[in-house]
């Protein structure tokens, strides 16, 4: 199966394509257009154009038509349809959000009570804390009976899901989570940007037949008939045309989305590790009487961005945007039995159980959470114990995976990883859990990540919030102290991620009180930590304006050497101290070499005072602009660094993780499977 890396350079592609087949739809749709204007010309100015009593055939005449009706006619054709489609590139600037608000989707608020709005919640913070995305912000399109999803977004980072109330109201628990599954892979695999700019671009082209049907309705009740025939049949003529455009974006749209609905379903099984969901929840759309149509009138425009097939087309195997249903199931699940399945599937709509429950039904051991969460360096009482002296972020484990391999992760995820998220999920305290969900209190929770466990310095910490006019969140803070402390560094990534779609739902003020409050906690020793860097650096990024979508990087690695350099540095300095020597100061520089040769780079020393934290943040937001197939060069010299030592310890997945995540190269939990007895030296 191709990498995150390899999706993200084929989407590129795809790109160049639509232009393409932009470009001849649009040549298409003029053609049309001034072949209508020249025959209304020749049919009104025929005698002009030649002599009486002379005879010529239709070719002969519209060649005579003066060449000015051709270009006018192309020109306003054009301008019409380029306007058309920049205007809605435009509107959808804003990215999945925007996209969702067109739908008329409601956004789940992150405090809902609605017990299948939380089980939906629930079933899309494990997928994104199991791939490495950030948490994306959910919505429901409430009128919609039919089962469908949609996924959304310009960034893996910042990206939206979508699903009608029928799909939580038909579907159970592992059927739903199938459908999630699928609309993840979309986000993983570049598809997000490419179905948001065909939403605009194909708008244009199907304009004119928008026109045309609004002259018609118009005049639908018109009492002259004379002066509204010549209307009606210019709007009857531009329907013509549009149907034209309509030809065309479908077909394109066909074209694009039907591998990729294949490639998502099994994607789907791949991430649940139970082919039953997936083809479950398609087997439900075969017996539900609603299907997947969407009534939305936008469900045309987002046809190819649906689960399943939104509109009912004519000639429907060459304009569908989705392989028929059963093919679908016989590809995702070659063994599905249809009678056996719905005798024996689960009830649908059944809410989530409280966390509380689920964890008794798990019957967890103490051994079996401490492997959950001491990769994160939690220590429960109790539990298994890391040898004596050893800091959290200092544990790891054996890592047996080359560079190549290491680098693959990006943007993958599976059925043991689902697995990982659902015991780190009920291994958080459950208070802490509900305030993540709550803008005041995810602000507080994650300045309580980075509260020193000393008292005397975390008083310290506190005054500083109150001399920065941040008392009430230092207060609020403290209060969830003692249940964050439970929590080691690496747990932190998830703590962000759950915390996320709460504050960028929140008020621009009240984030930046957040960022300021994280600067005034970690520079209240003067100093700040790796660990400390890695939780502002995401924050900052991930709480920063949205900037209007830009193309997909195309810088090469050998363009930006000094910014590689220093990152690779960075994350070598994660399991070396910085002012190593001996054979310390040896393995540093043998991590660094063995990263920059797999970049292709030449190895530089270590920049030593040069390096800064506040450096390396800028070097991560200039490598954004790394083409997709040179990111993945990054990504394999920065593992070959931090695994050089042939271990992965905490703070080193940490840091990948952390870069991976401003990098738009989500990586997955590097650490699911450690058990304390093999944590390394």
């Amino acid at each position: 199966m191709a990498t995150f890396f390899e999706h993200q350079h084929l989407a590129r592609r795809n790109t160049k394509v639509l232009v393409l087949l932009y470009a001849l739809a649009v040549i298409g749709v003029i053609v049309a257009v001034d072949l209508v204007l020249a025959g209304a010309y020749a049919y009104g100015f025929g005698d002009r154009l030649v002599p009486a009593g002379k005879a010529v055939g239709p070719a002969t005449l519209l060649r005579l038509v003066p060449d000015a009706i051709y270009a006018w006619g192309a020109l306003g054709t054009a301008t019409v349809i380029l306007g058309v489609s920049g205007w809605n590139v435009m509107q959808l600037a804003g990215g999945g959000e925007k996209v969702a608000e067109m739908v008329g989707a409601r956004r789940v608020s992150p405090e809902t009570r609605d017990p299948l709005e939380r089980r939906l919640r629930n079933v899309v913070e494990e997928m994104a804390i199991a791939s490495g995305v950030r948490v994306p912000a959910v919505y429901v399109m409430d009128g919609e009976p039919g089962i469908n999803a949609f996924a959304a977004g310009y960034e893996v980072s910042n990206s939206v899901v979508a699903v009608t109330r029928g799909t939580l109201e038909t579907l159970n628990r592992d059927e739903l989570q199938g459908v999630i599954g699928h609309e993840f892979s979309h986000i993983l695999n570049g598809d997000m940007r490419l179905n948001i700019r065909m939403i605009g671009v194909l708008a244009g082209i199907v304009f004119i037949g928008s026109i045309g049907e609004f002259l018609l309705r118009s005049q639908r009740h018109s009492r002259d008939s004379r002066a509204s025939g010549p209307i009606m049949g210019i709007g009857l003529t531009l329907l013509l045309i549009g149907y034209i455009g309509l030809f065309f974006a479908r077909l394109i749209k066909a074209g694009v989305s039907r591998q990729r609905e294949f490639l998502a379903d099994a994607s789907s099984v791949q991430f649940t590790r139970n082919p039953d969901g997936i083809a479950g929840a398609l087997d439900q759309i075969r017996a539900s009487s609603a299907g997947t149509v969407i009534a939305s009138r936008y469900a045309e425009d987002m046809s190819h961005m649906f689960f399943g097939q939104s509109v009912k087309m004519w000639f429907g195997g060459l304009f569908d945007t989705h392989p028929p249903v059963e093919e679908r199931i016989k590809r995702a699940h070659p063994r599905f039995q249809v009678a056996d399945y719905r005798r024996a599937r689960a009830q649908p709509g059944l809410p989530d159980e409280p966390q509380e429950e689920q964890a008794r039904k798990q019957a967890l051991t103490r051994e079996q959470a401490a492997r959950a969460v001491l990769v994160a360096g939690t220590v429960l009482p109790g539990a298994g114990l890391p040898p004596a002296g050893r800091r959290g972020a200092d544990g790891g484990a054996q890592w047996g995976r080359s560079a190549g391999d290491s680098a693959a992760l990006v943007g993958s995820a599976d059925g043991a990883k689902v697995d990982y998220a659902k015991r780190l999920l009920a291994a958080l305290p459950a208070g802490l859990r509900e305030r993540l969900h709550q803008p005041e209190g995810a602000r507080a929770a994650l300045v309580a990540l980075l509260l020193a466990p000393k008292e005397d310095v975390m008083r310290g910490q506190l005054e500083v919030l109150r001399s920065a006019g941040l008392q009430t969140l230092g207060g609020a803070a403290a209060e969830l102290a003692p249940l964050t402390r439970r929590l080691g560094p690496a747990f932190h990534l998830p703590v962000i991620d759950l915390a996320l779609p709460a504050l960028k739902a929140a008020s621009a003020e009240l984030r930046a009180g957040l960022v300021k409050g994280l600067e005034a906690v970690i520079q209240a020793d003067r100093r700040v930590s790796l660990h400390e860097f890695v939780v502002l650096t995401l924050v900052r990024d991930q709480l920063a304006p949205p900037a209007k979508p830009a193309a997909a990087g195309s810088r090469r690695i050998q363009d930006m050497q000094a910014e590689c350099v220093l990152l690779l540095t960075l994350v070598a300095h994660a399991g070396t101290r910085q002012d190593a020597s001996g054979k310390r100061g040896e393995a540093l520089q043998q991590a660094i070499a063995a990263g920059a040769k797999e970049m292709g780079i030449e190895p530089a020393a270590a920049p030593g005072a040069q390096l800064t934290l506040e450096g390396a943040a800028k070097a991560l937001e200039a490598l954004k602009a790394l083409a997709p197939m040179q990111k993945a060069l990054l990504m394999k010299g920065l593992f070959a660094a931090a695994t050089h030592d042939g271990t992965i310890r905490v703070m080193e997945a940490e840091l990948m993780r952390m870069a991976g995540a401003v990098l738009d190269c989500p990586l997955p939990p590097l650490l699911e499977a450690v058990d304390p007895a093999t944590l390394a030296a």
